[in-house]
């Protein structure tokens, strides 16, 4: 069977960080020691050693719930990657002390051993800038510095040997908007052109610091390519007596053999993408009954029992195109979610100069994805299927029906992290 290989799926996101100066400028020559917290307040619960892939799927359906239950995104698509964030915030975490420091762990669920963190994320990157993959998967770290301000060399160095975070000395002080323009074109450089002025016009000023910033790219094609020629428009149902026209992808051919898995309440297909070598990728899709019921109980450790109830069987597969655009202000959700410390004058990122003149004035995330008809295969997970309905006893192909809101992931298959995640609620809405 011939298809046509027009298509393509594209992925980029960035999260930046700009630590802005507070207060004096003194600088001391080692970091400050951890400061108790104040009368009557408690320290956040501080995160186990969980592994780095674990702490960020945990951390990616946090931020899940808090974005859906946001008024400003409750009825919108969602899209972001949590590694992204998470990689930005680890290299904020390294010059964080005290309070702050134990919020952001938590709120990441961010292993407590220096060791078990920095290794976990070397091996993570390693797998994704793999050069024999078969896809396109990069992820970069940069450091912007204020060229006139003294940073430990200590904090330098580890975001550079653990995150491969170079550090570029820029005048922020004098020129603020010059720099501000050379952040974005290494952004858009990262990213195949896909986020373009990630930091808004007015974002740096001349009490910029420090901005930290994560690109991730991702261009991949499915195992099971779908027929450009196949592809009809058809109704998906946004909610009650409200519906769109979109453009359906099938594939119900004898090839279209995937791992599926289901329950009274749900379906879950895996569409891998194409790999040589190094780490295979899958797109992991939850279709729900209801929406709104399915998100009310999704979590990390559901998500690893679907993955394992996979087998491998045919399925006809209706899908959407669809292309989705994000921006997200993060600095009040994070807050919200446990990390409010960062943003204020309370902060202690001493870790960073030896000095608490800092605080984290923003985080932005961009997102952008494109789902069409190109495909390819990865390696099928397998295992007992929990809660099956009866007919998959049987020899009836299953119809993947993906006509109404759906929740979608693309995993690391060998570590099970998260990299993108999202909810398809308009295909045609960008």
């Amino acid at each position: 069977m011939k298809h046509n290989r027009a298509g393509l799926v594209l992925l980029a996101s960035v999260v930046v960080i700009a630590t802005v100066l507070a207060g004096c400028t003194g600088v001391q020559d080692a970091a400050s020691p951890e400061p108790t917290p104040p009368a009557g307040e408690d320290i956040p619960e501080a995160g186990g050693n969980d592994s780095v892939a674990a702490g960020n799927n945990r951390f990616a359906f946090d931020l899940y719930q808090e974005l859906r239950n946001d008024p400003a995104y409750a009825e919108e698509n969602l899209f972001f990657s949590p590694y992204s964030i998470s990689s930005a915030l680890a290299i904020t975490y390294e010059g964080a002390r005290g309070r702050t420091a134990d919020e952001i762990r938590a709120v990441f669920h961010l292993p407590v051993d220096d060791t078990a963190r920095r290794e976990g994320f070397l091996a993570i990157d390693a797998g994704i800038n793999s050069e024999d993959s078969g896809y396109t998967l990069r992820t970069a770290n940069a450091l912007w510095a204020e060229e006139t301000y003294p940073f430990l060399q200590d904090y330098i160095e580890t975001a550079g040997r653990y995150y491969s975070a170079n550090v570029t000395n820029l005048d922020f002080t004098t020129q603020p908007e010059a720099s501000r323009i050379t952040i974005n074109r290494w952004v858009e450089e990262r990213t195949n052109d896909l986020i373009k002025d990630l930091l808004p016009e007015g974002s740096i000023s001349p009490l910029t610091r420090l901005v930290i910033t994560n690109a991730i790219y991702f261009k991949g094609t499915w195992v099971k390519q779908f027929d450009e020629n196949k592809t009809v428009e058809a109704e998906f149902r946004k909610g009650p007596g409200e519906s769109v026209l979109v453009p359906m992808m099938q594939r119900t051919d004898e090839e279209a053999v995937y791992g599926y898995a289901e329950t009274n309440t749900l379906q879950v297909l895996e569409m891998p993408y194409t790999h040589e070598s190094g780490t295979g990728l899958s797109m992991l899709v939850i279709l729900p009954d209801e929406i709104e019921a399915a998100e009310e109980s999704l979590d990390a450790q559901k998500i690893d029992d679907l993955r394992q109830s996979l087998t491998e069987r045919r399925v006809n597969v209706y899908f959407p195109k669809f292309s989705l655009e994000t921006t997200y202000p993060l600095a009040g959700t994070l807050a919200a979610m446990g990390m409010p410390t960062a943003f204020t004058d309370a902060a202690d990122l001493s870790g960073m100069d030896g000095t608490q003149n800092l605080f984290v004035s923003r985080v932005v995330h961009k997102a952008f994805v494109d789902v069409n008809e190109e495909g390819t295969e990865a390696a099928a997970a397998t295992g007992v299927i929990i809660n099956l309905k009866t007919s998959l006893e049987g020899d009836e192909t299953p119809t993947f029906r993906a006509d109404h809101p759906f929740i979608f992931a693309i995993l690391d298959n060998d570590t099970g992290t998260i990299l993108f995640m999202g909810r398809v609620v308009d295909p045609v809405s960008p």
